[in-house]
């Protein structure tokens, strides 16, 4: 890195949905966080509200995080994090310079709602919960969908490709287990990698 260069800002989304799972599980705990930094990125993981009543309160919430010094962003989620980093780009796409949606969560499966605690509005989407399938065709920004390695039934392969096929220009990497699964260990260092060729161009 340059000097004088300002480091890139990531905000890393962790997943979960009326559950109590946070960014130790999901970003600190596997050695994301520290992954980032090692490589100079500037990181911030906020602690998503555990019983949100919308997807729009979850996204003020991680807003009121931010520091103030960082006008733009680059996006990681995981899971139902997702949800949270595509509205904040629909909502607020000039603040997000890219965005990288890291096994995201199925929308739209009876048998997998039924599974989730949450309530009924927050379960709500069509390919993405909390988001339109028309809203996700109009996202400008970069988009790098990092899919689920095997998928399952809450992070499906379907799921994937149609957000291969709804937002303009969005690519998809190898995939990997999700962060917090005991087998994510082995994939770190090649996972962080990955993201890191995502951020830094």
């Amino acid at each position: 890195m340059s000097e004088g260069h300002h480091p890139a800002g990531v905000i890393l989304i962790h997943g979960g949905l009326y559950e109590p799972i946070g960014p130790d599980e999901f970003w600190h705990g596997p050695g994301v966080v520290a992954g980032l930094e090692n490589a100079g990125l500037e990181v911030v993981a906020p602690t998503r509200l555990i019983a949100p009543t919308s997807w729009i309160e979850e996204v003020e919430h991680v807003r009121a995080t931010l520091p103030l010094d960082q006008s733009r962003w680059s996006l990681v989620a995981g899971s139902n994090g997702c949800s949270v980093a595509v509205r904040m780009t629909v909502d607020h796409q000039e603040m997000v310079n890219a965005l990288v949606l890291c096994w995201p969560a199925t929308a739209g499966d009876p048998e997998v709602d039924q599974m989730e605690q949450a309530p009924v509005d927050m379960l709500t989407g069509e390919t993405l919960r909390g988001v339109r399938d028309a809203e996700l065709a109009n996202i400008s920004v970069p988009v790098t969908i990092i899919p689920s390695l095997p998928p399952n039934r809450h992070h499906q392969a379907v799921t994937v490709d149609r957000l291969l096929s709804l937002i303009p220009g969005a690519t998809a990497t190898r995939g990997f287990p999700e962060s917090p699964r005991p087998d994510f260990g082995q994939h770190r260092d090649a996972f962080v990698a990955t993201l890191v060729s995502l951020l830094e161009t």
